[in-house]
């Protein structure tokens, strides 16, 4: 393997912010079955497969259900979601982002995805910025979701570097703790409180200048 340093980005709340859009999804479909769900506990969903989100969802209302049905909840939730983010643009990307993107591609620094959305590589697409990756990995292609680590160490695996060279950009606790059992260097973007224990911590993208980008690689 090679001793080059390389980059994977979650999606959601780190290149675009579709976390959002997840929540009034989620939330419509909360509400159908008769309660609410909070901003609260939809931190405990960012960077979690949309089974185990809906797994959490039917917790909190004390709700159960069969599994065809657990089926199309999930599946009600993703058409809301897509049709809510159907008018995309690159005017989308999160400020902060196509700079680093930027000097990544110009300096050929090799960058993955890592993301649990089954949804990523239509919204790289209206972004603009699919072709610029070296590798996707997202929720088609893993079978555990973050905290579990697949997802990161299949990206390795696809920039063919060894896990301990890889920088994960992250805005979710379950990522960072993902990243943390792969090995991985963790950069945090979000509240430092729920991110603690990242290596790196910016409250958005548009703290990660491209001198700091060149410290964290050097690091």
């Amino acid at each position: 393997m090679s001793n080059t340093k390389g980059i994977i980005f979650d999606l959601d709340g780190v290149i675009v912010d579709t976390a959002h859009f997840h929540y009034l999804a989620w939330r419509k479909l909360a509400n159908r079955m008769g309660f609410d769900i909070s901003l609260h506990q939809n931190e405990q969903l960012k960077g979690v497969s949309r089974a185990r989100s809906l797994e959490h969802i039917l917790h909190w209302g004390k709700k159960s259900v069969s599994a065809t049905e657990f089926d199309k909840l999930m599946a009600s939730k993703n058409e809301e979601y897509l049709a809510s983010i159907s008018n995309m643009s690159e005017k989308d990307l999160l400020p902060g982002v196509a700079p680093v993107l930027e000097y990544l591609k110009e300096n050929h620094i090799p960058f993955a995805l890592g993301s649990a959305s089954k949804n990523s590589r239509s919204i790289l697409k209206s972004l603009k910025i699919h072709d610029n990756f070296t590798a996707i990995v997202d929720g088609n292609d893993v079978s555990k979701a973050k905290p579990d680590p697949e997802v990161f160490l299949i990206a390795a695996q696809k920039l063919n570097l060894d896990p301990k060279d890889c920088i994960v950009f992250e805005d979710a606790q379950a990522g960072i703790e993902a990243a943390n059992a792969a090995g991985m260097t963790r950069v945090g973007i979000g509240d430092k409180k729920v991110l603690e224990a990242a290596d790196y911590n910016f409250e958005d993208f548009t703290e990660v200048s491209i001198e700091v980008l060149k410290d964290i690689l050097k690091d």
